[in-house]
């Protein structure tokens, strides 16, 4: 059985952004395809980037709607939820780490992060610094764009 993926929200945003970067990007969603997840998390902070009506409808047409059809949603469990707060206050006692000024997205990687944990995915993303940072706290795979799907 082939390994489960999911796309960081910084891929769909470099793949839409940077015309050399896309090329790689659907490479590799061909090849993971049926292996490849969207979390409900990036489907979340992608919804909020669209900036007006046209940009939505595009988004859930084009790579929203697809992974809905076909069940391929990773949802956050209360687990993860637990974790999330787990996370912030073990971070706090061995970093020091300022609840008021935890960006919103390093929030959103640590459910991202421990719901690929849960469900067996891999994580792709270039946010390397924050997930390795993530990983002190729990265990989870995470690999740079793009990976040879296994």
């Amino acid at each position: 059985m082939a390994r489960k993926y999911v796309l960081d929200t910084n891929c769909y945003i470099d793949a839409a952004g940077d015309p050399a970067a896309h090329p790689a990007f659907a490479a590799f969603c061909d090849q993971a395809a049926p292996a490849l997840f969207l979390s409900s998390v990036v489907a979340a902070e992608l919804r909020a980037g669209a900036a007006d009506a046209r940009s939505r409808r595009a988004l859930e047409e084009r790579v929203i709607g697809p992974f809905l059809r076909r069940g391929g949603i990773l949802t956050p469990s209360a687990g993860s939820w637990d974790m999330l707060g787990t996370a912030l206050s073990l971070l706090q006692e061995r970093e020091g780490l300022r609840l008021a000024q935890v960006p919103r997205s390093f929030v959103f990687d640590i459910l991202l992060a421990h719901s690929c944990r849960e469900a067996g995915a891999i994580l792709v993303s270039r946010n390397t610094r924050d997930l390795v940072r993530i990983a002190t706290v729990f265990a989870f795979e995470h690999v740079t764009p793009y990976p040879a799907p296994r």
